[in-house]
């Protein structure tokens, strides 16, 4: 297994514990990256109704997928055989079955009929039928939302997932590396996302690369407005910025990281946004410590900008970590001002001051963990804007 039993055991104390303190005595989730992290279960299965059940007074939560799946929940969960449970293919787009029925006949045999039922209702992989359905079938059950209970709880890392991180983070930068060296005048961006994706999943000598959570990002052009297109048929041209934002992924762990390129000579002007920019990057990267907030964080940024004449509307940041499609981020806190979340050790932020502006776009990040007295980044990387002339490279800022 990825992790040891013992590992498990404690994230299912703290789920537990975090369920009593809502007042939740059965927890249903369906999440693919909650699932995994109570569980273990790692198969691209997601595309139909699977979850886990957690019981107070139970050991072990029960996981429930497609039967053909439960193979999967053998070689990659720490849980004993009776809490493998597989529903037929009877219940996969049936108009007379539904996969929460067997969730809710599973509830019933262990004498939840009546209990109060946190569900993630604000999760992707729970729609307004599976409500519905499981409403039907357990009429005096209480349901209350608890979409991102789990997700809390993953924020704090134990050490081997840092090191599962810091993996990603080495494979990040290999592929950040080879695209890199790969865009160039003339090259088309269809072939430099093929090397990327051929490094992600190279790896290194000791780990293989998994899928990542989010494909490649990469805008070139007048489209580096939009921050989250991928590659096209287009071939890269000259006095053109390009942006990248990419991340290795080992055992479903991320460490993201976004760089820009200019193809030919920058103006002076758009040269002294990025200084703004990597000057507002390292701000953020002196004031995360244990302790602070996002708050305090994202006010070290707006202390910049204050400055100048750039302009930034969206968050700088946000909790990364285990993921599955569509999102490697773990959808809890934001680095923006208001954000009331205190940061503690072993916390890991994607922290992203990204610009993302028509003719002055830059893009960059940094994947950090959270230390008593400051940070530490997980990726190895200079910051600074990369400018290519005439398939010669280097760095100005």
């Amino acid at each position: 297994m990825v992790f040891g039993k013992a590992e498990f055991i404690d994230r299912l104390n703290k789920t537990k514990k975090e369920m009593q303190s809502r007042g939740i005595d059965v927890l249903v989730s369906t999440n693919p990256a909650n699932m995994n992290y109570l569980s273990g279960y790692d198969g691209y299965s997601f595309y139909v109704i699977q979850g886990v059940i957690v019981l107070l007074d139970e050991a072990e939560p029960i996981w429930i997928g497609r039967n053909m799946d439960r193979a999967g929940a053998v070689f990659t969960t720490w849980l004993g055989a009776e809490n493998m449970m597989g529903y037929g293919d009877d219940y996969v787009q049936s108009k007379t079955k539904h996969p929460m029925h067997f969730f809710a006949d599973q509830l019933i045999e262990k004498g939840a009929a009546k209990k109060r039922i946190g569900l993630e209702m604000g999760q992707d992989s729970f729609n307004v039928t599976s409500y519905l359905e499981l409403q039907k079938k357990l009429p005096e059950c209480q349901f209350v939302d608890a979409s991102f209970l789990v997700n809390k709880v993953r924020m704090v890392k134990s050490d081997r997932e840092i090191d599962y991180m810091k993996a990603a983070g080495e494979i990040t930068v290999n592929a950040m590396k080879v695209a890199t060296d790969l865009i160039n005048e003339g090259v088309k961006e269809s072939d430099v996302a093929a090397r990327i994706y051929q490094t992600l999943i190279e790896g290194t000598e000791d780990y293989a690369g998994d899928y990542p959570a989010i494909v490649p990002l990469m805008s070139a052009g007048e489209q580096i407005a939009a921050p989250h297109l991928s590659w096209t048929n287009q071939r890269y041209k000259n006095d053109g910025i390009v942006t990248l934002e990419l991340s290795g992924c080992v055992h479903r762990y991320h460490a993201p990281l976004a760089r820009t390129i200019y193809l030919g000579t920058p103006s002076q002007k758009y040269v002294d946004t990025v200084n703004v920019v990597l000057e507002g990057l390292h701000e953020m990267l002196k004031t995360i410590k244990e302790g602070v907030t996002g708050d305090d964080v994202a006010r070290s940024w707006n202390k910049v900008l204050s400055k100048s004449g750039v302009t930034k509307d969206s968050r700088v940041g946000y909790p990364i970590g285990l993921g599955f499609p569509p999102d490697w981020g773990e959808q809890t806190a934001s680095i923006r001002p208001g954000d009331s979340t205190v940061l503690q050790k072993n916390m890991t932020f994607h922290i992203l001051p990204a610009l993302f502006q028509a003719d002055s776009g830059f893009v960059v990040s940094e994947t950090i963990r959270v230390t008593e007295n400051g940070c530490e980044l997980l990726t190895n990387l200079p910051h600074e804007l990369v400018i290519k002339q005439k398939n010669t490279i280097f760095s100005k800022s």
